[in-house]
């Protein structure tokens, strides 16, 4: 749905299954990787995540990402 997108967090995240929606709750997601997903995805789509956004909610799915990313100013879909 977001080929883009998935493409850039593959290089975070490569053994992800990005079908889940539980990205955070199934352990994909730690410190160390969310930090580093952070920084791509701001670089990559020109957008600032502030910290209240660094949430679960937001992280938990493939589909929760691109809606952050679009709130924030990007376009998810490359």
């Amino acid at each position: 749905m977001y080929p883009h997108l998935q493409q850039v967090l593959e290089g975070v995240l490569p053994y992800a299954d990005f079908t889940s929606k539980t990205l955070v709750s199934d352990g994909y997601f730690n410190s160390i990787t969310l930090a580093d997903a952070v920084g791509e995805l701001s670089v990559e789509y020109g957008i600032t995540i502030p910290c209240d956004e660094i949430t679960p909610d937001n992280f938990n799915s493939l589909d929760a990402i691109a809606a952050m990313v679009r709130r924030l100013g990007g376009n998810p879909e490359g």
